[in-house]
């Protein structure tokens, strides 16, 4: 029988739509063929007509320029009137014969225009030459003769007459080709429509036909599956598919699907039947042959043997525990090595083996007519724990399917975990056997060993008592971890307790220092401009009241700085930047700095310098000149009469001491300031050195101070990794000496260097205020400005004050209106910022720092921003001398920094510099 031909789905609908492509092309012939002959008809129409209306209005053009171009040179006279009128002569035949050429196919409109040519040729020699010559001729009166019967009129009427006649044809001639074009265009509307009907009809017969063949066949599929289903988990119910398509593919395949189905559920159902068939079996062998009825069953076999490992001196050897269809007991060996033969063959590999083609030689199954000779022989090794412990071997009259060797594959899988069990309790049965011996005879022993147990009773009372005696000097010691546990946080509680309060007394200092300056600096710079007494209208005393008010107010500028220095020694936060320094210069400085102190006092001044201080030494030059100037400015106070001696000189290596050669340094420098003044008495060595702390309360009150300069001494020397000794006698004075190393390599723990202090004791004596030692932010040496220098600089310069003091306001304003500048103040730097807004540019700006509503900072920062005024000289001057107020005024837009109470001299030199950069 013929194999039947294939015609799938797709293919059925492919060639459905080729049917409809097909209907569609010839249609799309047709119409495009109707199409093609309209559009030539509508172009002749368009072409045709529209040039014979061309021709002819041109032709009666050429007509109306000759006419007028006549009758305006028989008017005029003038020659420019014949231009047009010989051109139009020249053009109107050819326009002519184009016309009668495109009216070949019409001999009627033919005949017409060789009229019209006839009356137009007429019109030409009987009116437009002769009057042209006549006039040509200058002969008036038969011009006049010519018009007053005016014949060419005649000539022009039939012409017009006989053109619109033209006309009137050719319109209907293209009104009727118009009217067959639209009967056409309604005959090719008419067959589009019906060949649209004809290819509908043809696709909805396709659409049927296909629809058809499609959705019976999956009808067909659906009924068998449903019945299938209905069957309640019967599966043998198959599905019947006649046509030859992918519906047909579709019911193999799930045909193929039942019968996987239909073998799995038997492969699952007999799994589970082997599973529960061995449960509660306690021997090998009776698991063996429960095992190999079972398996017999399920796949067929006719003969099997069950081989269980066991050790022994020769190595793993399998024994037979079971066999099925056993002939005589001679099923097979009794025993195997692993590795021998096919079936120890497979224990060593762990692999199953299925041999179809057995030999001849195989034992034979035995029946109740004779022996037979297996088909098949499957070897199935049982792991556990991926050890082989058993081998099985089953025999079939039919060739073991592969469902069947699933089957066993599976059942195999957990089937080692139960031989292992069985062989487990087996072995604990053993040994339980076994341990009810062993208890009888430690039954014997353990009445020997309750007496050894009685003695160890009393040694372990004794260790007992020990263990508590332990834990009751464990528990002591948690007690004191504890407490001292406890006393670490309020220790703890105690540091952090004091650095807020040191924060607290320094942001007081600071702020404390800002309210005292800022009155300060009025008092200072009304008192310096009294002193000086310009305008010559104060007397010697009322100058002398200045001096002292101006003196006062150094001292209590002198005690602001002592203070704020203590304080950041104290907190810590004193910067020591280290730094080279000229030894070599420091004897000019000090002769610079009290000459004019020893001449007020008639003390002599003695500066030696031994040979060996080196040139340069690392230090904080700062903090080094402080020391040595508060030392000699005691010296001077303390000192009536004699003299002052100063001695540099480097410590000799036999000089020194041990903790002095732990310190890295280059060498010890020794600083002497000896005095003849009244001494000190040695009980008051150490306590001089304390802040505040004075000799006696008389010499508080005779020489004034506050006795805070030694102890800033003492704390700067320590900071530079060296101390300050004392060597006084009452009545014959007093020497002071700095021991300081060079410190190349950085500072020193001072913590770390245990040094000898040697007592010590300070004298004071009163100085002048200029001696005193002061901490300047800016220092500027004081300079004699030219009055005529600072009238040049200063003369007619626009200064902004922006303060929030008045007292500030007026002190500046009038000690700079008298140096010829212009002033104008602000209270704020609100107020600063609309002035600049709003006047006239400034040279220059004194700008205050602690201001309400907007501070100095944000008003320059919105000056350099937001105004753009780049190059505008601010200088800031602010009272509150705290740590990096300098860079933080820099940072914000101030060109400079001065911090309060002011000095003229000073505040002149910074903006002299400024105004003429």
């Amino acid at each position: 029988m013929e194999k039947k031909m294939r015609f799938g789905i797709k293919s059925k609908i492919i060639i459905g739509y080729l049917i409809v492509i097909v209907c569609l092309f010839i249609a799309f012939i047709v119409l495009n063929s109707q199409i093609s002959s309209l559009q030539k008809e509508r172009n002749f129409i368009i072409d045709h007509d529209i040039e014979v209306h061309d021709l002819t209005n041109r032709i009666e053009k050429h007509l109306l320029d000759m006419e007028t171009g006549q009758r305006g040179y028989i008017i005029t006279g003038e020659a420019s009137y014949l231009e047009p009128y010989n051109s139009a002569a020249s053009s109107w035949e050819k326009d002519y014969n184009a016309l009668y050429q495109l009216l070949n196919n019409n001999p009627n409109q033919q005949e017409k225009l060789e009229k019209i040519k006839g009356s137009i040729q007429d019109w030409i020699e009987a009116a437009g030459e002769p009057t042209i010559a006549l006039k040509k001729e200058n002969n008036t009166k038969e011009l006049q003769q010519f018009f007053e019967k005016d014949p060419g009129r005649q000539y022009m009427d039939d012409i017009r007459s006989q053109f619109t006649s033209f006309r009137n044809v050719e319109k209907k001639s293209t009104e009727t080709r118009a009217t067959e074009l639209d009967e056409k265009n309604q005959k090719i509307k008419i067959g589009l429509y019906g060949l649209l009907l004809f290819v509908t009809l043809i696709s909805l017969a396709i659409a049927i036909v296909l629809s058809n063949s499609i959705v019976n066949t999956i009808k067909e599929v659906t009924q068998t599956i449903k019945r299938i289903t209905a069957s309640k988990g019967e599966l043998k119910g198959r599905i019947k598919v006649r046509s030859n398509d992918e519906i047909k593919d579709l019911g193999i395949a799930t045909n193929a699907l039942l019968e996987n189905i239909e073998e799995r559920n038997w492969l699952q159902t007999n799994i589970a039947h082997a599973v529960t068939m061995y449960q509660g079996i306690a021997s090998v062998d009776k698991l063996a042959e429960k095992f190999l009825f079972t398996v017999s069953e399920m796949t067929g076999a006719s003969f099997g043997a069950f081989y269980v490992r066991e050790e022994n001196d020769k190595g793993d050897l399998f024994v037979k525990q079971a066999a099925f269809a056993d002939r005589k007991g001679d099923a097979g060996r009794e025993s195997f090595l692993i590795g021998q033969g096919l079936i120890g063959q497979a224990a060593l590999e762990k692999r199953t083996l299925v041999i179809n083609d057995v030999p001849d030689t195989y034992q034979l199954i035995a029946s109740g007519l004779g022996d037979v000779k297996p088909k098949s022989i499957f070897i199935v090794p049982v792991l556990f724990e991926d050890e082989v412990i058993a081998v099985i071997e089953l025999a079939s009259l039919h060739e073991f399917t592969v469902l069947e060797q699933e089957l066993i594959s599976q059942v195999i899988e957990t089937f080692g975990l139960t031989i292992n069990g069985v062989i487990r309790r087996m072995e604990i049965a053993r040994l339980l056997k076994e341990s009810q011996a062993m208890t009888e005879e430690l039954q014997a022993q353990s009445e020997e060993l309750q007496t050894q147990s009685e003695e160890l009773q009393m040694q372990s009372e004794e260790l007992r008592m020990i263990n508590e005696q332990l834990e009751e000097r464990t528990k002591d010691a948690e007690e004191k971890s504890f407490e001292l546990e406890a006393a670490k946080e309020d220790l703890e509680e105690k540091a952090h307790q004091l650095e807020l309060n040191s924060q607290y007394k320094s942001e007081f200092l600071a702020n404390m220092s800002h309210e005292l300056r800022t009155p300060l600096n009025s008092i200072l710079i009304l008192s310096e401009m009294l002193e000086e007494n310009a305008a010559k209208t104060l007397s010697e005393d009322e100058e002398e009241y200045a001096r002292i008010i101006h003196s006062s107010g150094k001292d209590l500028l002198a005690l602001i700085n002592d203070i704020l220095d203590l304080s950041k020694v104290e907190s810590g936060k004193l910067d020591v930047l280290l730094a080279e320094m000229n030894m070599s210069e420091l004897p000019d400085q000090i002769e610079r700095n009290f000459s004019h102190v020893a001449e007020q006092k008639e003390v002599k001044l003695k500066i030696n310098k031994a040979q060996d201080v080196p040139d340069i030494i690392h230090t904080d030059e700062k903090r080094f000149q402080q020391i040595v100037k508060n030392l000699l400015s005691n010296a001077f106070k303390f000192t009536e009469s004699g003299s002052v001696t100063v001695s540099i000189q480097q410590v000799a290596d036999h000089r020194l001491t041990t903790a002095m050669r732990t310190v890295d340094t280059d060498c010890w420098l020794e600083i002497a300031v000896a005095d003849t003044g009244i001494g000190i008495p040695k009980e008051k060595h150490q306590l001089i050195f304390e802040a505040f702390q004075q000799a006696d309360g008389a010499t508080v009150r005779k020489y004034g101070g506050t006795g805070l300069g030694l102890s800033i001494c003492s704390e700067f020397a320590k900071l530079l990794g060296g101390w300050i000794s004392l060597s006084s006698e009452v009545g014959k004075g007093s020497t002071f000496t700095l021991y300081l190393p060079s410190l190349s390599n950085g500072l020193v723990d001072y913590e770390k260097v245990n040094f000898a202090y040697e007592e010590v004791a300070v004298s004071v004596e009163e100085a002048k205020p200029e001696a005193e030692i002061t901490e300047v932010d800016h220092p500027v040496q004081p300079v004699e400005p030219s009055l005529q220098d600072d009238e040049n600089v200063f003369q007619d310069k626009r200064v902004l004050i922006v303060d929030d003091d008045q007292r500030n306001i007026f002190a500046l304003k009038t000690a700079l209106a008298k140096q010829g500048m212009t002033i104008m103040t602000a209270h704020n730097g609100i107020e600063c910022l609309e002035m600049m807004k709003n006047s006239e540019p400034f040279d220059l700006i004194l700008m205050d720092i602690m201001m309400p509503q907007m501070d100095g900072y944000e008003a320059m920062q919105k000056i350099r921003g937001e105004l753009k005024l780049v190059d505008l000289p601010i200088i800031a001057l602010t009272a509150k001398a705290m740590k990096n107020d300098r860079e933080k005024c820099l940072e914000a837009g101030a060109s400079d920094y001065i911090s309060k109470p002011l000095d003229l001299n000073q505040l002149f030199s910074v903006m002299r510099v400024w105004l003429v950069n």
